[in-house]
């Protein structure tokens, strides 16, 4: 543990007077050999006490002298397919891409605290990382810059009008040709994302941390309930998390560097009938950050917006309209007073053991759930899949509301993840693995994933109940 306050110079203290200091690997005055330890309670002459505090104090300087908690690293590389391609996220559109409607970017932030922990966070204007891709990208970042799994997370914001990613043509069910073009494009992908990390941190700085929380008001619960069963239309009055968490990172002087946003509700204003690549509403929020505030990366995180589509949807015009509603109000969030975000950084990733619902085969399926923690200012959790909105507030009673920013659509996006509710009343989101075509999720998965959050933050020292967040 490092002591960044000792006592002030000017401090009026008597020869013979007691200093609680702890225990510090330094070399005493007129005493042992360095590297000992010594007592806390030391009595000692004024002069002592001074060698004391300059012996602290370039401790205190070799360990960080741009008095910043942090250092953040941000890169960011444009990643629109340079020819058309199969797009993905309706499966009745099987023409290739006819037009750019926006470039897609993917971005990486990456993060050290003080002593020397890190973790990038992987953002991109794509459907979603599968298992089969996520995981050899995330092997070769680690083999790139000697980061651990658990210090990587890959997020996609679900736009249907993207590239459909594939590393396997006989997986795709597509023609040859459209095959191998994805393939191709999705080799190059991974080939710019081991770059665009590399590159992150290469680019760390000092900085500081803080973070507040919006409200988008486009996010509607789709989940209709009719005399036919749920279908996927409107429910203006089901559950929604409509939050905007947001993180804000200023340079030491107080310049602002990058803001990473989030918003719980399908990438989904643009309909199958598009044929233009787009970033659909999360790239135009993302856009209208950056305009507004010259220099700056905007990241967006998708959360747990499985059941939610935007309102009203249908039309390009109507994707710049929510992602300039959005944006906007990340401007605002960020330009209003927010919480401080201190260290140390735990990071933290598990792979869950999900039932399957017989008679699938496999009878569970490993779904990676990653949990950093922001000393005691912000938990972060980052849960795989398409996860509908009631694990929001499974989550908070499970580990509490406050400080909690919850992503979905993280590492592995296999598929709808279920609640025991959804499953009960069925419908759309019931679908379970999409990805290999078997597998519906048994309601014992909702607590499984539960279990396994409320683990993580407990091994990364999220505050309890007991111990409450300051």
């Amino acid at each position: 543990m490092l002591i960044r306050t000792l006592l002030p110079l000017s401090s009026p203290l008597s020869n013979e007077r007691e200093i609680s200091v702890g225990y510090l690997l330094c070399e005493a005055p007129q005493g042992p050999a360095p590297g000992k330890r010594y007592p806390t309670l030391i009595s000692r002459p004024i002069l002592s006490l001074i060698r004391w505090v300059i012996c602290f104090g370039i401790v205190s300087i070799a360990v960080d002298s741009n008095g910043a908690e942090w250092k953040v690293g941000f890169s960011s590389v444009k990643i629109t397919p340079e020819r058309p391609v199969r797009m993905s996220g309706y499966a009745s559109r099987t023409e290739l891409s006819a037009g750019i409607a926006t470039d897609l970017y993917a971005k990486a932030m990456a993060i050290e605290d003080s002593q020397g922990q890190r973790a990038v966070l992987v953002t991109a204007d794509l459907i979603g990382f599968r298992a089969d891709f996520a995981e050899p990208t995330c092997r070769r970042i680690m083999e790139q810059t000697g980061l651990q799994r658990d210090q990587i997370i890959l997020n996609a914001s679900h736009t249907h009008t993207g590239p459909t990613l594939g590393l396997d043509a006989d997986q795709l069910g597509f023609p040859p040709d459209q095959a191998q073009a994805t393939v191709e494009y999705s080799g190059e992908l991974q080939r710019r994302l081991v770059e665009l990390v590399s590159t992150s941190l290469e680019r760390l700085e000092p900085a500081t941390l803080s973070w507040g929380m919006g409200v988008a008001t486009f996010v509607m619960n789709r989940r209709e309930f009719t005399q036919r069963g749920v279908i996927l239309g409107v429910n203006p009055r089901g559950l929604a998390d409509r939050s905007v968490p947001v993180l804000r990172v200023d340079s030491v002087e107080g310049k602002l560097l990058g803001v990473l946003f989030g918003a719980a509700c399908h990438n989904t204003t643009l309909t199958g009938s598009n044929l233009d690549l787009s970033g659909d509403f999360a790239g135009y929020a993302q856009l209208q950050v950056e305009m507004a505030r010259d220099g700056v990366q905007a990241m967006f995180m998708q959360g747990c917006g499985g059941d939610a589509n935007p309102f009203p949807r249908g039309s390009e015009e109507l994707a710049s309209l929510h992602g300039r509603s959005l944006g906007n109000e990340v401007l605002r969030v960020i330009d209003s007073k927010l919480q401080p975000v201190r260290g140390p950084l735990r990071t933290a990733l598990a792979i869950a053991e999900l039932p399957l619902a017989s008679p699938a085969t496999p009878d569970t399926y490993g779904a990676p759930i990653a949990v950093w923690q922001f000393g005691r200012d912000l938990t972060l959790v980052a849960l795989p899949g398409e996860v509908v909105v009631d694990y929001v507030t499974l989550i908070e009673r499970a580990i509490g509301p406050r400080q909690l920013w919850i992503a979905a659509y993280s590492n592995d996006v296999f598929g709808y993840l279920p609640s025991v509710q959804v499953l009960q009343d069925g419908g759309y989101e019931t679908r379970g693995l999409y990805a290999g075509g078997v597998g519906l999720f048994a309601p014992e998965a909702q607590s499984a994933v539960v279990k396994t959050v409320r683990e993580l933050a407990r091994a990364t020292g999220r505050p309890t109940d007991d111990a409450p967040v300051k």
